[in-house]
């Protein structure tokens, strides 16, 4: 009994990419309505945004790379490297594109949660921002903010708020999973 709890699970690069990726992507699949109904009645909106039920991809794609951006922070390069490899093609089985296409795809999705959330370093933020921008929310907001063309403090923390259960706590998986070759 005691060795269980010490020990820990060994995952490879593929099979934790495939976990992710689908698990992921499944509960966006299922939770997507309800996340966009969170930001089409919040009150901070002075109208209802135009919002695509349909095809979840944006915060599909948002969710991913803002999950890969966490790797920096927790694994050594070389891991780092090697499981975002794996992820990528797992993304570009389950989309049906080549490597290269998803790779620059994700590139294009981190860039842009990193660029929208100069200078800070917090990864959550970024998302939530990337939400905001991709989901073109600026113009629904009160005149001030919709001006500053800046979400709105309090509607950039629901959004964050929204975003955190689509966060892995990559800290506490790694701290129970060794990745092997």
């Amino acid at each position: 009994m005691f060795t269980s709890l010490f020990v820990k699970k060994k995952l490879s690069h593929k099979q934790i990419a495939f976990k992710f990726v689908h698990h992921t992507l499944q509960i966006i699949d299922e939770t997507y309505g309800d996340f966009l109904d969170a930001i089409f009645y919040d009150p901070e909106l002075t109208e209802h945004p135009k919002l695509d039920y349909k095809d979840p991809t944006k915060l599909s794609f948002i969710i991913i790379a803002g999950n890969m951006k966490y790797f920096e922070q927790i694994l050594p390069a070389y891991e780092e490297n090697n499981l975002c490899q794996a992820i990528i093609e797992e993304m570009a089985s389950v989309y049906e594109v080549s490597f290269h296409e998803m790779q620059a795809k994700l590139e294009k999705y981190s860039s842009f949660i990193s660029r929208v959330n100069h200078p800070s370093k917090n990864i959550l933020y970024g998302m939530s921002k990337a939400v905001f921008f991709k989901f073109k929310l600026g113009q629904f907001q009160e005149d001030y903010f919709a001006q500053l063309n800046t979400p709105n403090p309090i509607f950039l923390k629901r959004i964050d708020n929204l975003i955190e259960n689509y966060i892995w706590d990559w800290k506490s998986f790694f701290d129970k999973t060794k990745i092997i070759l």
